[in-house]
């Protein structure tokens, strides 16, 4: 069943279970997936999971715009998706999510309607505690309120499509870290870098949990993923990948739970939920072993969601 035809629904209170798990591939999770008729924004599209999530949507049917930093690169990226999918409608398109008016002016140049929204770009671990030129520490800036400014901004666009979704990339690392409201930039924190990405990746979870709350009535859902551990440029702060191969995804793998939360007929109607592995990830009490998974309660917390979308609703120009 296409995207297309999923219309307004409540989201559901219990997530079905899937057939899916660890090793699928976002072609086994779209497989007889029908998505012609329907437009997707993948962010971060032009290498690693983005991109294998943005090949994956054409390949079932999709309209696809990548969102990129680097134009040159995003509109290489797009013409290899097109002639392996031989799907046409394959693009890219300028933004900077560092840059809240580059978001500004991507948004308001989108028409017509969204069906999906991934907002998958990412930065990690940056080495020194650097801002943006508005003073947003900047894993903060990119991984969460870049791509909240986006949301918003397409907010008419996703509810005109009658059953949109957003998916919000996250992490396992938000274990480390809840928001700290009172410091988000870190002015009187010592900064740590993988705090600082586990931070910014709570926030990501925390998006998709208050985006349902506000706009499911429109149609509009929103679910948070963990892609797993995929060799990228994400790591090239951190001396690369150093979870145990055997569990490593590679990145068809990794872009799996993405297409799952996006596109699968399977979560039509849920929403305000974290996957990994292609499934609902139980609610932990205590960060667990290294590599471990798991969403904290704090990630999920409606509170932390609601106080999180005000507070940065403030930090916009």
């Amino acid at each position: 069943m296409p995207v297309r035809n999923h219309g307004i629904v409540a989201p559901m209170t219990e997530t079905p279970q899937t057939p899916f798990g660890f090793t699928s591939t976002a072609d086994d999770v779209l497989a007889g997936v029908d998505l012609s008729g329907t437009r997707a924004l993948v962010t971060g599209a032009s290498s690693g999971v983005g991109t294998e999530t943005a090949r994956a949507l054409a390949g079932a049917g999709a309209s696809v715009v990548l969102g990129v930093r680097n134009a040159d690169a995003g509109r290489r990226t797009a013409a290899l998706i097109s002639e392996s999918t031989g799907n046409p409608a394959v693009s890219a398109g300028h933004l900077d999510l560092a840059d809240l008016g580059s978001v500004r002016a991507f948004a308001d140049a989108w028409d017509g309607p969204l069906h999906m929204l991934v907002n998958n770009a990412g930065i990690m671990a940056l080495p020194d505690l650097t801002r943006t030129p508005q003073g947003r520490e900047m894993q903060f800036a990119v991984n969460f309120l870049g791509h909240f400014a986006l949301t918003l901004g397409l907010r008419d666009a996703l509810a005109r499509a009658g059953g949109a979704r957003i998916v919000s990339v996250s992490s396992n690392a938000h274990l480390y870290a809840p928001v700290v409201f009172d410091d988000l930039d870190y002015r009187f924190r010592l900064y740590h870098p993988i705090g600082a990405y586990g931070e910014s990746k709570t926030a990501a979870v925390l998006l998709a949990v208050e985006a349902t709350r506000l706009w499911s009535g429109e149609g509009v859902l929103a679910n948070a993923v963990h892609p797993g551990a995929i060799a990228t440029n994400l790591q090239k702060h951190t001396g690369g990948l150093r979870t145990p191969p055997e569990r490593r995804k590679s990145v068809k793998q990794g872009a799996a739970t993405s297409v799952l939360a996006a596109a699968s007929p399977l979560l039509a109607g849920v929403g305000g939920r974290y996957f990994e592995d292609c499934a609902e990830s139980p609610v932990v009490h205590e960060r667990p072993p290294m590599f471990g998974g798991g969403v904290a309660p704090f990630a999920l917390d409606p509170a932390n969601a609601e106080r999180l979308w005000e507070t940065a609703l403030t930090l916009l120009p």
